[in-house]
């Protein structure tokens, strides 16, 4: 999708300034800033860096606002913030003597003021005990230049007349997203292995405790296999005509919403009463024809669907999704949505993949098309900090269909097959494999699970 670069705050887009003339009137403004708010700030971590101060513990609370140095509004300031991070980071101590030594050595001081607006800092602050207040000040109006910015780049998208309707809503979204979780662009170089050390090791702890990291499967073999489901990642779930994948997905979908994550599960096969239906057999293990017509609930079923939705469903934070078309475009558009509201979203599920449409230019072909949606469900795990099931059709030969694209996108690849369903007498009728042909967090295997898909559900081997 043809984007335009994100800005950081404060810093519009292609080089244009927030004060150019030929901008419509509401952009020709001065941006919001607070100047005082600004050197209160810093004059507060000059005052409150030593560590051998009694105000010191305001210095961590200032920045512990999230404050960064492309908040500020005059670049004078972020140099001289950055100043100090970088003492502080070194251990060295905070104070008006040592950041103009350092702005000295990195030949930014007359550039800033010279000692002598350094030290005029100090001298703005009321009290030292209000650092974090300004602090958030700063950011506040930082975040507003940021709604600015993204909204500029959305008038000078639509104005270009460049991509199509589905490109220009993605942009949308996506500018509005940033905007509601405040991050509206790469604010600072990316870690160092040195920075993210600390967080590998308490994972890895974790790892070889054996907790869990990612979100369940619903089998537990499943998931010491593949430490469960990522952010960022995507799952393919593969299987021929009838063979459950929808099941198993559905299934899926409940367990990781029992753990309290927001789950999206979103059909371009069944109607939303459809869906309902299996996940309530499942749950209450009700025979799904007696759910599909009349007369077959019986007094005691009732009671279990009342059940259900006291204990279960008024809570379980699992949304259903039946789009009117099957665009790629508005499954993203439901998936931000569910992205902007509290708790954000963890697992997105799309059933399934051949049937989602992207807007295809004359020369895409078929395979092409898939291949975009595949890559497109990928970037939207990543952009979104979910995991993405996406479940795929085989062929006739057993192969999932448009393969070296889906697979080339997906961490996990997993196919479903059924023993019994072309040989009925078979010896592991109602057995079920769940073989993984590609994991990245892991080995390959095959993990055998029961089928009750007369409760609509698989499940793991030890509870039959």
């Amino acid at each position: 999708m043809s984007t335009i670069p994100s800005q950081q705050a404060g810093a519009p887009a292609d080089g244009h300034d927030l004060h150019d003339d030929r901008r419509p009137a509401a952009f020709a403004r001065v941006p919001p800033h607070d100047l005082d708010a600004e050197r209160a700030t810093l004059g507060a971590l000059l005052l409150s860096g030593s560590p051998s101060t009694a105000n010191h513990r305001y210095f961590a609370e200032t920045l512990e606002t999230g404050l960064v140095a492309e908040d500020y509004y005059r670049p004078a300031h972020a140099t001289i913030h950055r100043a100090i991070c970088a003492l502080h980071d070194a251990g060295e101590p905070v104070d008006v003597l040592t950041v103009t030594e350092k702005l000295k050595q990195q030949g930014e001081l007359a550039r800033v003021g010279g000692p002598g607006y350094v030290q005029s800092l100090v001298q703005a602050v009321p009290t030292v005990a209000h650092g974090p207040q300004h602090a958030e000040i700063v950011r506040a109006k930082a975040y507003r230049r940021a709604v600015i910015a993204s909204a500029y780049r959305i008038l000078e998208y639509a104005y270009s007349e460049e991509g199509d309707e589905e490109e220009i809503r993605g942009l949308v979204e996506q500018q509005l997203t940033e905007i509601v979780t405040g991050t509206p662009g790469l604010r600072e170089a990316p870690p160092t292995v040195g920075d993210l050390y600390l967080n590998f090791v308490a994972e890895l702890e974790s790892i070889q405790e054996g907790k869990q990291i990612g979100l369940t499967y619903g089998f537990p073999d499943l998931d010491m296999l593949t430490s469960g489901m990522h952010p960022g990642n995507v799952t393919v779930m593969a299987a021929q005509s009838g063979i459950g994948k929808s099941t198993l997905a559905l299934n899926t979908a409940v367990a990781a919403a029992r753990t309290g994550a927001t789950v999206m599960f979103s059909s371009l096969e069944m109607s939303e009463t459809e869906l309902m239906q299996k996940i309530v057999a499942a749950e209450g293990k009700i025979p799904l024809h007696h759910l599909t017509h009349q007369g077959g609930l019986t007094q005691e079923g009732w009671e279990t669907v009342n059940r259900l939705g006291i204990e279960l469903f008024r809570d379980l934070p699992l949304r259903v999704y039946r789009p009117e078309g099957a665009s790629l475009g508005d499954m993203s558009s439901a998936a931000r949505a569910c992205a902007r509201t509290p708790g954000g979203i963890g697992l997105l599920i799309v059933d399934y993949l051949q049937l989602v449409e992207v807007a295809q230019p004359r020369h895409m072909n078929r395979e092409q098309a898939v291949a975009a949606v595949s890559r497109g469900l990928k970037n939207l795990a990543v952009q979104l900090d979910c995991h993405v099931i996406a479940l795929s059709q085989l062929n006739d030969d057993g192969r999932v269909r448009e393969s070296r694209a889906i697979k080339n996108d997906a961490s996990v690849v997993i196919r479903i097959e059924r023993p019994d369903a072309d040989e009925p007498e078979s010896p592991r009728a109602g057995e079920v494999d769940l073989v993984i042909e590609k994991n990245r967090f892991g080995p390959t295997a095959c993990v055998t699970v029961a089928s009750q898909l007369h409760y609509s559900r698989f499940v793991d081997m030890a509870r039959t």
